[in-house]
Order: structure tokens, then sequence, then C-alpha cells
């Protein structure tokens, strides 16, 4: 065998093998059902804010409680030790990363959607050229 064949397969083998870490550190969302399920592994979970249940923050400990809805309608309480972000209440919608315990769900990382200040412009355009 050639000396640059063997470079190719041992390149080869090692991209396969970043391919393989690379998929099984891949999430996939999950529901608070199925964090439950998988409680010590961290997962990610997309859903709404409840805004009809209390949201709790306190600035000595940096401790956020809410309510979340996830995607198939499970409620869950959050818990966040982490700063409020900013506009929570206004976001669309959270992708919580973080995992199950007993009784609530412990978040690591809060992304949010937030509404789009550019929405209630296009609006007004699209209703100017009717």
């Amino acid at each position: 065998m050639k000396r640059s064949h063997i470079i190719a397969l041992v390149v080869i083998a090692v991209l396969i093998g970043a391919l393989l870490v690379t998929l099984q550190d891949a999430s996939v969302y999950a529901t608070f059902d199925l964090a439950e399920k998988q409680k010590p592994e961290t997962v990610t979970v997309v859903g709404t804010l409840d805004l009809e249940s209390p949201i709790d923050f306190n600035p000595q400990t940096s401790m956020l409680r809410f309510t979340a809805v996830d995607k198939e309608g499970g409620r869950s309480v959050v818990l966040y030790n982490q700063p409020k972000p900013t506009d929570f209440e206004r976001s669309e919608e959270i992708t919580l990363t973080g995992h199950a315990t007993d009784s609530l769900f412990v978040a690591t990382e809060i992304l949010m959607k937030c509404p789009s200040k550019y929405t209630n412009q296009e609006e007004v355009v699209a209703d100017a050229s009717l």
C-alpha cells in the first residue's frame, strides 16, 4: 500500500470518529415527562412561560422560579440560579437546558425567543399597500 493511501485512510477514520462523537452529543428536544424519566441526564425542553403562575425572583440568591409548559402541554416548576433575563415575561418561547428532579426542573441555561420589534411595522406597510 502506498503511503498516501495509508494517510488518507487514517484521515477518513479520524473524520468518522469525530462525526460519531458529535452525533452522540447531539441532544434532541425533550418534554418534561421525558426529562423526568431521564433524571440525572441533561435535556433540552422547548416550551412557553406560564404567565398565569407566579414568577418569583430573589435578588439576594439570584434564584428565579417560574412555571413552564412544554410543547405537549406538560407543566413543570423551573428553578434557574442566575439573574432573571431581560424581558423574560415577553418571551414567546423558551428553551430550557437542565435536568429534572423529583418535583421540579433545574435549568442551567435559558434561551428566549422574544417577539420581533418589526412585526407592527410590517403590518402597517402591508395595510398601506392595500
